[in-house]
């Protein structure tokens, strides 16, 4: 069956014939025009048959060339249209291949949607068994529960905490009996070798015993000097004490007045300058602050030579220039009587032979132990602990990490992470609490051992307490029924907790709890 395309291309073949056939008749019928009325008859008919045979001639050459175009234009058309027809077939058979595809997928589709359907109820039903069982279960556990209540007389809530107090116990018991096992056999390892260190690194040290006061007195040539201090109507003791910013004492203690200070440095200045002037005997108002002004110049040489002597002594050759001068004013700081510049050197000597012994590098802990107490230098200025103040100067001026992490944690404000924080809390604790070290006062004496023995009085078990080795030793007594063995060791820590919490002492406090065993037997 012919399709619209063939169809449309013979109509048009049709029409183009009949247009030809048209116009070849309209050419053979042309009119022709009248003859005259006086030419003659045959003469005039010959012309005209003549003429008429020549343009039927014409007419019929361009029929036959018009004729040939039409048949020309009719074979291409052909042509083509037989050309369009193989395609519109190439084209029909894509269309039913991609048909076919197209089906197929559909088919598997629709087998897969089923498939899924299927799985889905089947979950929806797991589901369900699921729900169904978890309720029966939890039915269950409500019963038991419910049961093991009326049987034990308790709640859920209380036999819960109950059993969460007993494992607590238990393994708080267990973790300090572990925590003890261990600490034996560590100490047992190490307690020799540590012993050896620190005793060889005491020994090897020698330093001076303590003699500074946090109050400076000069020595007068005669009791009229007093007079001559004070001035006319006390002009010259006021202009001495703003111009030089210290406290001048001056009491019945005959050929002797007292100068006070919060700055050591300022003190020492305001001493050299009274000196100076009791020596040259002119004492006014002008001459005060001429000599003041001499006397800073003095100090700050003193200073500086203090530094570079210490410096010199410790091995510390690099040292950022702005750190030497504050280190120097650490020669007329003391911390409980002892001189903090020497202490620092001392700790720097003890440090750098325990780490000679653990063969660690030994300057970088001398170093430390050197600078762990350079914020003393700063604490009249800046409010806060000195380990921190030190710290937080050390690490402005470009000190490595590991010194200035041994700096803030040498009071444990910050834990100790390194070796070289751990030995300069060591050497620190070793020449603060060597004897002859430091002092204090009767009274903060006696008010420190009392407290000492109020903080062990105060836990349950303990019978008695003695504060000994000036309150660097704690033994406490207990009582053997109440207190055991694993009790002991966890009241020997909460009261050296309390202590490190409550008071300010130098060196470190040793606690010992005893605990006497006994075991009685009767022979019959």
């Amino acid at each position: 069956m012919p399709n619209l395309f063939e169809v449309l291309v013979l109509f048009g073949l049709v029409v183009l014939i009949a247009l030809a056939s048209v116009a070849v008749f309209s050419r053979r019928h042309r009119p022709v025009g009248r003859q005259s009325a006086t030419g003659s008859g045959d003469d005039q008919t010959g012309q005209q048959t003549e003429q008429a045979r020549s343009q039927a001639d014409e007419v019929r050459a361009e029929a036959d060339a018009y004729d040939r175009e039409t048949r020309g234009r009719a074979e291409v058309l052909l042509r083509e249209a037989q050309t369009a027809r193989g395609e519109v077939r190439t084209a029909r058979a894509e269309l039913d291949r991609r048909e076919q595809r197209l089906t197929e997928r559909e088919t598997r589709l629709d087998d897969e949607g089923k498939a899924l359907h299927d799985r889905a109820q089947r979950l929806d039903q797991l589901e369900s068994d699921l729900v169904a069982r978890n309720e029966a279960l939890a039915a269950a556990d409500s019963d038991r529960q419910q049961e093991l209540e009326r049987v034990s007389g308790l709640t859920a809530e209380q036999a819960k905490a109950e059993l969460l107090a007993t494992v607590e116990h238990d393994a708080k018991r267990q973790a300090m009996i572990l925590a003890r096992d261990i600490e034996t056999t560590a100490r047992r390892e190490a307690e020799d070798r540590a012993r050896e260190i620190v005793i060889s690194a005491i020994q090897r040290v020698a330093s001076d015993q303590t003699a500074e006061s946090v109050v400076s007195a000069v020595h007068l040539p005669g009791d009229d000097m007093k007079g001559r201090i004070i001035g006319r109507e006390g002009r010259n003791i006021r202009s001495f004490e703003q111009v030089t910013g210290v406290n001048v004492l001056i009491d019945d203690t005959p050929e002797s007045v007292l100068l006070s200070s919060f700055d050591p440095v300022r003190r020492e200045t305001a001493r050299i300058t009274l000196i100076e002037l009791i020596e040259d005997g002119r004492i006014h108002p002008a001459r005060i602050e001429e000599v003041h002004e001499r006397s800073k110049s003095k100090i700050a040489e003193r200073v500086m030579r203090a530094a570079e002597d210490a410096l010199a002594e410790v091995g510390i050759s690099d040292l950022h220039p702005d750190l030497v001068p504050i280190v120097g004013t650490l020669r007329y700081r003391t911390s409980y009587g002892q001189n903090v510049l020497k202490h620092l050197v001392e700790s720097a000597h003890i440090a750098g032979l325990m780490a000679a012994e653990l063969h660690l590098d030994v300057a970088t802990v001398k170093r430390a132990a050197f600078l762990h107490d350079i914020g003393k230098a700063l604490t009249h200025e800046v409010e806060g602990s000195h380990a921190l103040i030190g710290a937080d100067l050390a690490r402005r001026y470009g000190e490595h990490p590991d010194i200035v992490h041994a700096i803030e944690a040498h009071h444990n404000e910050v834990e100790p992470t390194t070796v070289e924080a751990v030995l300069t809390q060591a050497a620190d604790a070793i020449s603060g609490g060597r004897p002859g070290a430091r002092r204090e006062s009767l009274e903060a004496y006696v008010k420190r051992l009392e407290r000492l023995e109020q903080i062990a009085q105060a836990h349950e078990g303990v019978e008695k307490v003695f504060a000994m080795q000036a309150g660097r030793e704690l033994r406490v007594m207990v009582a053997p029924d109440v207190v055991d063995d694993i009790e002991a060791q966890v009241l020997a820590r909460d009261i050296a907790k309390q202590i490190e919490e409550e008071l300010t002492y130098p060196g470190q406090i040793k606690v010992s709890v005893i605990r006497e065993s006994r075991a009685v037997e009767t022979a019959r």
